[in-house]
């Protein structure tokens, strides 16, 4: 039976950012709620313009891991790697995984491209290299990814109707008591903390400590991972998780931490992992200690049923 099963419901991360001009110890006047909630609704643009982009999240249509020695790749229904009848030949090549190198063999007569230059044979590089070969298939394009020693074929397809048909992602309203002043305390020396993944896996991931932050006048920590550019990575639950946000939990970014520990927690621009939107995703989940009990009714609501 072909490998073309759906998992269950490292790591996605996409970069967003918007100026904002509001700071949580001053008076906020009208222009500067505006300018906020303007600023707020152009990231949300960004968000669904990634999302449907050729190289997004909704034009994944396949996941496929690989076993150790040959995988068949093509549209025979029993390709280890089935790819969809209207796109690919019956037999497109070989994949074979040999420990950590991934060969591939084309089939003679198939063109199968890397950055536009045909291929008859190549050694892949995955994902966790940081620059992995990426190849082409008329409307299909698929990688390898690596996930604990596991590896598999990401199948993308420019045309996926997912990516021309997605109605948006539905939002909390916009509220600046969700745009929190809070702050970083440091591990010293830093410690690692386990992240679970969808696939059942744990990842061990240094922590440069936990956001510290109140709501309604209670105090809540949130373990974080390092961000980009002196920012923090949040993977967390909250008392919305599974009703009216995404059951796995969501992502946020915070701003940039300051010399002093001081950092902005914006939840209205905390937003659903891959996995919300695919099957084909390998999403982190929030560790234990990031579960919260308090509804933080801001940033992205559930999409669909995946996972």
């Amino acid at each position: 039976m072909a490998k073309s099963r759906p998992l269950p419901a490292l790591r996605y991360l996409v970069i967003l950012s918007c100026v904002l001009l509001f700071t949580g110890e001053r008076h906020v006047g009208a222009d500067d709620t505006a300018t906020y909630q303007a600023a707020l609704e152009e990231w949300h643009r960004h968000r669904t313009d990634r999302l449907t982009a050729e190289d997004g999240w909704l034009s994944l249509i396949g996941l496929f891991w690989l076993d150790e020695g040959v995988n068949h790749l093509g549209s025979d229904p029993d390709s280890d790697v089935a790819l969809p009848a209207s796109k690919a030949p019956p037999r497109a090549g070989t994949l074979t995984l040999e420990g950590d190198r991934i060969h591939l063999e084309v089939a003679a007569g198939v063109f199968i491209t890397q950055e536009g230059a045909p291929l008859s044979a190549v050694d892949l590089a995955v994902d966790t290299s940081g620059n992995p070969t990426i190849l082409d298939l008329g409307d299909l394009q698929f990688y390898v990814i690596e996930r604990s020693g596991r590896y598999g074929l990401r199948v993308r397809d420019r045309n996926h109707p997912a990516r021309f048909d997605f109605p948006g992602i539905e939002t909390f309203p916009i509220d600046l008591k969700w745009r929190i002043a809070g702050h970083l305390e440091t591990y010293d020396p830093p410690r690692t903390i386990p992240i679970p993944n969808v696939l059942g896996q744990v990842n061990h991931q240094e922590s440069p400590g936990t956001a510290v932050f109140e709501v309604a006048g209670q105090s809540y920590r949130l373990d974080a991972l390092p961000g980009p550019n002196g920012s923090l990575y949040l993977i967390f639950a909250d008392g919305t998780s599974g009703r009216e946000s995404y059951g796995g939990g969501r992502f946020l970014y915070s701003e940039p931490v300051a010399a002093d520990g001081a950092v902005i927690l914006d939840f209205n621009k905390a937003y659903n992992p891959p996995c919300a939107f695919t099957d084909y995703a390998t999403c982190p989940l929030p560790p234990r200690q990031n579960k919260l009990s308090v509804p933080i009714d801001a940033g992205e609501k559930n999409y669909g049923r995946h996972h």
